[in-house]
């Protein structure tokens, strides 16, 4: 296809090549001019790899070269995170133009044809083996991102959150610096990690910053970003939850208070079997009572704090509170218990309700209130 002398003058002007090759993406990438020098340097030494390899493939038409190896071997993996794939077939395509526009200077005549074609071939197996390149180096991050975003969750889960894994998280497209939730429940039933890609990409859709993963029997969220909306986002997510519940906790700033966020998801998780029909997605508030008979401290100590200190402070409203429990929950036994007019009771009730946030009247949150007056007394 090529003669030696053919061969002897592509090699003599492929550093003249490569140069043509650089000025050529300088003038028409504007992608290139906004690389670093670092970066700069990894895309000329792809051009020149390449020109090299072409000068070989045409010299020796019978010989498998791997063009995979010979062209993008010569730029170290980082080179798929600073130049995507299709700007690398941009840079193969300066290449080839150069090369094209160059060749009546080193070509006899009647080989130009010829050469021509060889080019457009040669061309066709450089962005094969650009995308081969691009396809492992995708293969390879997900399954790396995968393990370092396990990792994180773990040290999240855990409350042993470094400097380190603040910055791993960083690498993984973690940019949150104002509020995060965190939801907890069961893994899909079918392919758990598909189910986790496409969460992953409706976060991305919707402005947020996610980290997620599966520990023992539990998937948990980690959720940010500037789309966060503590009310519409849990119910966002939810769906890609498996069966059963799913909790959600209160938002916390950064990633350094996730820890006690994630600890009130695993007992509200585990709480909430013992409500026939919980709401999809649960608060963790919602299941304070559950978790404080289970022995979650923290759940105990938002009982206390909420309720009981509040109604101590006014001992009229928690003389009513006990004697509406203890009497059926009826506004004249309770009346008749504490000397006081129905109407009476009926307005403490309202004004227990405003101040804690729990209503008497309902039947959950005066369990709540009535475990918080017990454990109050006990301590």
């Amino acid at each position: 296809m090529s003669s030696d002398s053919v061969t002897a003058r592509l090699t003599q002007a492929s550093g003249a090549l490569a140069t043509a090759v650089a000025n050529r993406m300088e003038e028409t990438l504007p992608w290139y001019r906004e690389l670093g020098a670092q970066e700069r340097s990894w895309v000329g030494q792809v051009a020149q790899a390449g020109i090299q390899a072409f000068i070989d493939w045409n010299s020796h038409p019978d010989k498998d070269i791997t063009l995979t190896s010979d062209v993008f071997g010569a730029a170290p993996r980082e080179l798929t995170r600073a130049v995507s794939f299709e700007q690398t077939v941009a840079l193969v395509r300066t290449t080839i133009n150069v090369v094209e526009t160059s060749v009546d200077s080193f070509i006899p005549p009647k080989e130009q044809q010829q050469f021509r074609e060889a080019v457009l071939r040669y061309s066709r197996e450089i962005a094969f083996s650009a995308a081969e390149v691009y396809a492992r180096a995708a293969e390879s991050r997900g399954a790396w991102d995968a393990r370092l975003e396990a990792l994180i969750i773990d040290a999240l889960m855990r409350d042993s959150a470094t400097d380190e894994i603040l910055s791993q998280a960083s690498a993984l497209g973690w940019s949150t610096t104002g509020s995060t939730l965190v939801m907890a429940g069961s893994p899909p039933e079918v392919d758990a990690e598909a189910a986790l890609s496409v969460m992953r990409r409706a976060a991305t859709n919707h402005s947020l910053d996610l980290l997620t993963g599966i520990q023992g029997t539990i998937m948990f969220a980690v959720i940010g970003g500037s789309g966060l909306d503590s009310n519409i986002t849990p119910r966002l997510i939810t769906p890609y939850f498996g069966p059963g519940a799913v909790v959600v906790s209160d938002t916390v700033t950064g990633l350094t208070e996730i820890g006690a966020a994630a600890q009130a998801c695993v007992s509200a998780l585990r709480a909430a079997h013992s409500w026939t029909a919980p709401p999809r997605p649960v608060h963790v508030s919602e299941l304070l009572p559950e978790r404080a008979v289970l022995g979650d401290t923290a759940a105990r100590e938002e009982l206390i704090a909420h309720i009981f200190r509040p109604l101590a402070g006014d001992p009229a409203l928690l003389e009513t509170a006990v004697a509406y429990l203890d009497n059926s929950q009826s506004l004249e036994a309770t009346g008749r218990a504490i000397f006081v007019h129905p109407n009476t009771v009926r307005y403490r009730i309202k004004r227990i309700a405003d101040l804690t946030g729990y209503d008497l009247t309902t039947s959950r949150e005066a369990f709540a209130i009535r475990l918080s007056i017990l454990l109050g007394r006990l301590t």
